[in-house]
């Protein structure tokens, strides 16, 4: 597989005293590489100086494409708006304070021409402290397990994707955590690779361990969305089929104590739970059915197409 271009891509947030540093770096990977390139920076409402430094920089890199939005939005947001901007048959994703090292990303890119959509970074020697090493190991390890896809970082943010893959995607809130697994959903080729990771030189992290759990909460956005968006009854009515045969299995159950053998039920605390997991069931599954409904248009989309071959090539 030729690839012909490449795109870095880094989004910012108060990494000013970074940046030259790391776009200097990017420049001697690039000329190594000896393909045309462009680096992409994602200024992200930043507050200490960095849109005006990328300004000037600007004015005399050619090269440097900066994206500055209007307020802080979050990694996936300046992640999209960069994918959608990116002109590189590769586009090279990686963390603007450093941590990761651009002298990586020539053997990530040398993988991909072994089939691959994506290649992910795996930081094996990450710097943390174990009060980041271990919520970072659970985080991973229930991905993985939910997701179906064996790797072991799933939020490392050097990343190389194909042009096509990028344009797939659709990120909001803490979703770039989740690329690979949206990729991977749609029949992407995913791999990972062993990678040096650099301590912080400077400023302070960003990331905070309530992250983990925002995190976690999204990755049950996008189970949803990749096994049950076009199958929400699945989910919806197996769960409303559950409760409510646990629902009616209690009524049925005080049911046989009041008529075979007389015993008061009326103020039994089960048989308002047992009406309460009926109900709750019952309304499942109409939302299940609801949803059904309004995606039925979706359902006569096309499906993602790898390649047609002779398309243009056989006539009647």
């Amino acid at each position: 597989m030729k690839f012909n271009s490449i795109s870095f891509v880094a989004p910012a947030f108060n990494e000013k005293a970074s940046l030259p540093e790391l776009i200097a770096e990017l420049h001697q990977v690039a000329r190594r590489m000896n393909l045309p390139y462009e680096l992409i920076i994602v200024d992200d409402g930043s507050q200490d100086g960095t849109l005006e430094y990328l300004k000037a920089q600007a004015e005399i890199d050619k090269r440097l494409h900066v994206i500055s939005l209007r307020r802080c939005s979050g990694k996936a947001a300046a992640l999209h708006s960069a994918f959608q901007k990116a002109k590189g048959d590769l586009v090279v994703t990686l963390d603007a304070d450093l941590q990761n090292d651009p002298n990586e990303i020539p053997k990530l890119v040398e993988q991909m021409h072994n089939g691959f959509d994506v290649v992910s970074g795996w930081k094996q020697d990450r710097p943390d402290g174990i009060e980041k090493r271990w919520p970072s190991k659970f985080f991973n390890y229930v991905t993985r397990k939910l997701s179906g896809l064996p790797l072991h970082d799933f939020n490392s943010g050097l990343k190389v994707y194909t042009q096509e893959a990028v344009k797939t995607l659709r990120l909001y809130g803490e979703l770039h955590r989740y690329i690979p697994v949206l990729l991977h959903a749609q029949g992407f080729k995913i791999t990972e690779l062993p990678t040096h990771t650099r301590p912080r030189k400077y400023g302070e992290t960003k990331y905070k361990s309530k992250r983990y759990w925002r995190g976690l909460l999204d990755l049950l956005t996008v189970l949803f969305l990749t096994k049950y968006n076009r199958r929400p009854l699945h989910l919806f009515g197996g769960l409303g089929l559950i409760l409510s045969f646990l629902g009616v299995a209690i009524l049925v159950y005080l049911a046989v104590l009041r008529l075979g053998l007389g015993q008061s039920i009326g103020t039994r605390p089960l048989l308002i739970f047992g009406v309460f997991l009926a109900l709750v069931g019952l309304q499942l599954i109409f939302s299940g059915l609801l949803a059904e409904l309004l995606i039925r248009s979706a359902r006569d989309e096309m499906p993602p197409i790898r390649a047609e071959l002779n398309a243009n090539e056989f006539k009647f």
